[in-house]
């Protein structure tokens, strides 16, 4: 952790957990004169005021109507207001085509899609897809289970990849077939439950594909925010909230302008004090 440049900025990363219907958007990703998952985002977050400097990170990218029960995306910003108005504020306006499921605050600056540990994704056809019988569905399922070069199940810009090794668990119930790996790449899932339902490598219809949910790498877990209790600290009434880590290695202490000499007493005093028990400290004016 860099206090130093968390010292340097009133940032911090905010990591939206968001669920959508893909057939209601023409992309993931923002495109000219599309209807775009980010783009949606970006357009609601403006009007009530959310604002950031860079782009949006995603957890997982999805094609062109693949729906998400659970992808996060992810954005630095210097918003102190509360986060579940924020969210609700956003559900309200958001049509019923892409809504918040929670708002979680970390460090600004991350690299998210470096940070998650694995993505699940279920697909689900109707039965016109589903060609071979259950007994070898399964065999399939185990077959492909593993670590190895996926690059026969992508499409040619998928294939110039320097590492297209993957780790993937495929399982099949109730004619869903659910895809848990480490990275996958476009196309990927859709081609893989092409070949294991109908013997073809074809890329099977995006509206049967969710992704279903993310796990996250214990470095991001660890950095995650927390708000807890004022009374844990003798503050004299001076601190208005407190927020730490999961692993305790940053608590941020909010304060009134007016407060904040106080609060740090002279020469740093009373900041020095609570350094001999805390790992590492800011201060932030709200």
């Amino acid at each position: 952790m860099n206090i130093r440049a968390l010292e340097k900025t009133n940032k911090l990363g905010f990591l939206f957990f968001i669920s959508y219907n893909g057939k209601k958007f023409d992309s993931f990703d923002e495109m000219l004169n599309k209807k775009s998952v980010k783009g949606r985002f970006r357009e609601i977050l403006k009007k009530l005021d959310f604002s950031w400097a860079k782009g949006i990170q995603q957890g997982g990218r999805t094609d062109k109507d693949v729906s998400a029960k659970e992808n996060i995306l992810y954005v630095s910003s210097n918003f102190f207001g509360d986060i579940i108005k924020l969210k609700n504020d956003f559900n309200q306006k958001s049509s019923s085509d892409l809504f918040i499921t929670k708002i979680i605050k970390t460090l600004p600056n991350l690299i998210i899609p470096d940070l998650i540990e694995k993505r699940e994704y279920i697909y689900t056809p109707t039965d016109k897809y589903i060609i071979n019988t259950s007994e070898k569905i399964n065999d399939w399922c185990k077959k492909l289970s593993g670590t190895y070069d996926m690059s026969e199940f992508t499409d040619s810009k998928g294939r110039l990849l320097k590492n297209p090794i993957r780790q993937v668990n495929i399982s099949y119930e109730k004619k869903s077939l659910k895809f848990l790996g480490d990275s996958f790449l476009p196309h990927q899932v859709r081609i893989m439950a092409s070949y294991i339902l109908s013997n073809e490598k074809k890329i099977y219809p995006g509206k049967f594909l969710t992704l279903n949910k993310l796990y996250l790498k214990n470095e991001l877990k660890s950095i995650l925010l927390e708000e807890i209790a004022k009374n844990d600290f003798n503050n004299n009434g001076l601190i208005e909230k407190i927020e730490k880590t999961h692993d305790n290695s940053l608590y941020i202490f909010y304060v009134n302008e007016k407060n904040r000499g106080e609060f740090i007493g002279k020469n740093g005093k009373n900041i020095k004090h609570l350094r001999k028990s805390l790992e590492n400290i800011l201060v932030r004016e709200i």
